[in-house]
């Protein structure tokens, strides 16, 4: 059974590009790889903010659920040594071509492989990295499991997953404008407490909620209207400690 689930995931992910629609640039040129990172850095402003891609020099890094390289690029730009898997043949394939356009061919060991068993030795990377997979996977708890295997002891790992108790949870709900990938085999929510307990193998877990509202590309029309020009600018108003709870990404950072 769970490996007909894993079947569907992959040939899910196979067949979708993250964020393909905020592009019209020919797949796999240059212009489609630099159009995609400019998007996603402008929908997650904060990552940057609390991700140091130039930070981990030297350091061994893996990126689970690479898709087509985008933030894995960013590591290696900053001296890590890279390593991303993905269960999407077509995402590895992106990847790769994505490293050779930035002049970085040989900067990354890139494999499609199961997040979930992770061809890798124990002990094997400084960083584990996984932004927005664990909710897709289909048995989190085995792909939190198989990622502190795989850390050296003492190292970090850094995840993100999305909250339950969330503004665009809500929003969603409230506008009827569904979740992204919501018609994927396996889409998980997690409350905080659930994503603390998911974590509890590690020695120590910091969960910071992230993602608020900014001004969308995406949605058009009146719902489109509506959020760009009265939802973000009266919710950004709210004080911060107040909201901080109902961000819509949980990022966790983790030592084992």
């Amino acid at each position: 059974m769970r490996g007909q689930l894993i079947d569907r995931i992959k040939a899910y992910w196979n067949e979708r590009i993250h964020d393909l629609e905020m592009t019209d640039q020919p797949v796999g040129s240059v212009e489609f790889f630099d159009d995609l990172d400019e998007y996603r850095f402008d929908k997650l402003r904060y990552l940057s903010t609390v991700v140091d891609f130039n930070g981990y020099r030297d350091r061994a890094l893996i990126e689970i659920g690479c898709g087509i390289g985008t933030d894995l690029l960013r590591f290696a730009r900053g001296g890590a040594r890279v390593t991303g898997v993905d269960l999407a043949e077509r995402s590895i394939d992106l990847a790769r071509t994505n490293f050779a356009l930035h002049e970085l061919p040989d900067a990354a060991d890139l494999r499609v492989a199961d997040g979930e068993a992770l061809p890798f030795p124990d002990e094997s990377f400084d960083v584990v990295y996984a932004h927005g997979v664990v909710q897709y996977t289909a048995n989190p708890a085995r792909m939190i499991a198989e990622s502190r295997r795989v850390l050296k002891t003492g190292g970090e790992a850094i995840f993100m997953v999305y909250n339950r108790y969330s503004w665009l949870s809500a929003l969603s709900t409230l506008m009827r404008v569904g979740l992204e990938h919501e018609d994927a085999p396996v889409l998980r929510l997690f409350s905080i407490g659930e994503y603390r307990r998911l974590l509890r193998g590690f020695a120590a877990a910091r969960i910071v909620p992230e993602r608020f509202p900014v001004p969308s590309r995406l949605h058009k029309g009146w719902k489109g209207m509506v959020y760009n020009g009265v939802f973000v600018g009266a919710f950004n108003v709210l004080p911060r400690a107040l909201i901080r709870p109902l961000g819509w990404h949980l990022m966790a950072f983790c030592r084992k």
